[in-house]
């Protein structure tokens, strides 16, 4: 049968992440979770929509993809559909081919869970390997240690503290308060919780966002960020330990984050906080 390609209205924007929400289970390789986008959400729902990508056939939505940035997009499958060779190909053809609406002419990478036939098939195609990124996970079974600072679930009236403490840990970024309240007040907010940890001052130094698959299933840290000025001082492993117990209160069977490898200082944060490294995941990329 024929494998379509399609970009959900704000309706198919839910049943997109209501798949991927089913696909997250515990053992599966990272990959492209609903968190992603409800992270992506701060552009607001129409354009979290018209960001992502499907592929069905017969009805059944078997994998999706996230533009996640100008050549980037991140993409999963249902597990069952990882070697399903047709839809492999099918991936590869849309993301090749920049008529197909997916990626432009020019440097492109996609990112895929490590045991997806894609990776391979992109492989056969020319696509190299892009640098190293490091999953971590925390365990929820039990219980997770207090941290050691004040941490906060951040309303509304804290929203522009969290922007502060972003825009000062990940120079570069647009996230604005309009883009929180979008964020927040989007379809996929309700499983998610944002976090602001303050010093011993009462400062905000650090923040995180978690989001919930629901439950028995592993929860995202997506993003996680300490202000430049007060760095070197614990802040990522107590809001790191905060957004683990959130998840954990939400159900989550887990706690996952994937980081840079070369963002050592990050990774040593989660590591400090209980996560344990997983083998490293590469992109594929165009140059």
């Amino acid at each position: 049968m024929t494998i379509a390609l399609g970009t959900p209205d704000t309706e198919g924007l839910v049943a997109a992440a209501d798949a991927l929400r089913d696909w997250q289970a515990e053992g599966a390789p990272m990959q492209l979770h609903p968190g992603d986008l409800g992270w992506y959400g701060r552009n607001g729902p129409r354009a979290t929509a018209g960001a992502v990508r499907t592929w069905s056939r017969a009805g059944r939505m078997l994998a999706v993809g996230l533009l996640d940035g100008p050549g980037l997009v991140r993409l999963t499958t249902a597990p069952d559909a990882r070697c399903d060779e047709e839809l492999a190909r099918r991936l590869a053809d849309d993301v090749v081919l920049p008529g197909r609406g997916v990626l432009p002419e020019g440097r492109a990478a996609v990112e895929a869970p490590r045991d997806a036939l894609v990776r391979e098939v992109l492989g056969e195609r020319g696509w190299g390997i892009d640098e190293p990124w490091t999953p971590l996970r925390r365990d929820l079974t039990g219980p997770v240690p207090e941290p050691e600072s004040a941490v906060e679930t951040a309303g509304p009236g804290l929203a522009h503290l969290v922007v502060a403490v972003h825009r000062s840990a990940f120079p570069g970024s647009r996230f604005t308060n309009a883009g929180w309240h979008a964020m927040a007040g989007g379809p996929l907010f309700t499983d998610a919780r944002c976090l602001i940890g303050r010093d011993e001052r009462g400062d905000a130094v650090a923040t995180v966002t978690v989001w919930s698959a629901g439950p028995g299933r592993p929860g995202l840290l997506e993003p996680m960020g300490v202000h430049r000025d007060h760095r070197r001082r614990g802040h990522g492993r107590a809001i790191t330990l905060a957004a683990a117990a959130a998840l954990r209160e939400l159900g989550a069977s887990s706690a996952l984050v994937c980081t840079p490898s070369s963002n050592t200082a990050g990774v040593a944060a989660y590591v400090s906080a209980g996560f344990e490294r997983r083998p490293e995941i590469h992109d594929r990329f165009r140059p």
